[in-house]
């Protein structure tokens, strides 16, 4: 019995956790302003995994908020900026597509569209002179899974059943321009 409880409890610790989690992020001055990149750890829950692959498109967000805070009123956000991401699967091509906007890319593999969505490069945010150099800046990112473009069956499931939950915390870290 003794050995049963040991092995579960290794089991428990190599089990791929689902959720969203920010792994690092930082704002870098670039050539036409404020660069955003980000990386995040998201793991699928198998249910959503499997209705991508029955051709349930997957909506996910990633806002960004720059703060400014001020004693004697409500914080400044001169920047609140949200980017939307599309998963999709054709099963008449086997090919999975990652979509923001009208730009897309193509993958054969579910891991592959992950590790794509899993790393945010060169998210123009601010122009140059929208921070100025004797303030500090509050950055705030976080991604999550929209629930409200599922369609409507899955929107149900989604308030009652926690593998539609998908979403990471706020992080957040201090920028000095």
């Amino acid at each position: 019995m003794m050995l049963l409880a040991l092995l579960v409890a290794g089991a428990a610790q190599f089990a791929r956790a689902e959720g969203i989690s920010v792994n690092s992020a930082t704002i870098e001055p670039g050539d036409e302003g404020w660069v955003l990149e980000a990386t995040f750890d998201v793991q699928f829950s198998q249910r959503l995994e499997e209705a991508v692959n029955r051709g349930v498109p997957l909506y996910f967000v990633v806002e960004f908020e720059l703060a400014r805070p001020r004693w004697y009123w409500f914080d400044d956000k001169p920047v609140v900026l949200s980017q939307t991401y599309r998963i999709s699967y054709t099963p008449l091509l086997r090919q999975y597509r990652l979509s923001v906007g009208s730009v897309y890319q193509n993958f054969t593999r579910f891991e592959e569209v992950t590790r794509v969505l899993s790393r945010l490069r060169g998210w123009h945010v601010a122009d140059k002179g929208a921070l100025r150099k004797d303030q500090v800046y509050q950055a705030s990112v976080r991604m999550r899974l929209d629930t409200a473009q599922l369609p409507k069956p899955f929107q149900l499931n989604a308030i009652s059943s926690r593998d539609w939950t998908l979403d990471s915390d706020w992080h957040r870290w201090t920028i000095t321009p």
